[in-house]
């Protein structure tokens, strides 16, 4: 008896054994296709991918404050997805000279890439934020607002 135990269990070792390589190798179609490793990307085809103009960072080390004191409306609009504002904090419409509370100009409402939205190059200090739909232009020393363009985003 104790044979025909050890001959069942080679016979089923067997068995397992065969129906896991048969799992382990793909075969006529109905086993998954075999892996490749990747390979680079050549990029796009047809098009430039936008990238920084020339001078985009360039930043002017003063504040010439007869340059910047604008509220101007944009010539366009951009959809970028839902804007949400800074928790606890209403809807305003800002305009320069201003005070932008901090909660407005953290780093996710800057907007680094700011030259994607045709708004200027800020001056050392300064940085664009999108609040609302609007871009402003606000001095991160005191948060005051130096330049709004009302409407860049939709």
């Amino acid at each position: 008896m104790a044979h025909g135990l050890k001959t069942g269990l080679a016979v089923a070792a067997t068995l397992l054994l065969a129906a896991a390589g048969a799992l382990a190798e793909p075969h006529g179609g109905g086993g998954r296709p075999e892996m490749h490793p990747p390979e680079p990307h050549p990029g796009p085809s047809g098009y430039q991918r936008v990238g920084e103009p020339q001078g985009w960072n360039a930043r002017p080390a003063t504040i010439d404050r007869g340059v910047y004191q604008h509220n101007y409306q944009a010539a366009r609009a951009y959809h970028i997805g839902v804007y949400h504002g800074p928790a606890g904090w209403q809807g305003h419409h800002w305009g320069y000279g201003m005070v932008l509370p901090r909660a407005y100009w953290t780093s996710q409402f800057i907007l680094a890439d700011y030259w994607l939205f045709a708004l200027e190059v800020p001056p050392i200090g300064c940085e664009w934020v999108r609040v609302g739909p609007d871009a402003i232009l606000v001095n991160t020393a005191n948060g005051e607002v130096l330049q709004t363009e009302y409407g860049v985003f939709a």
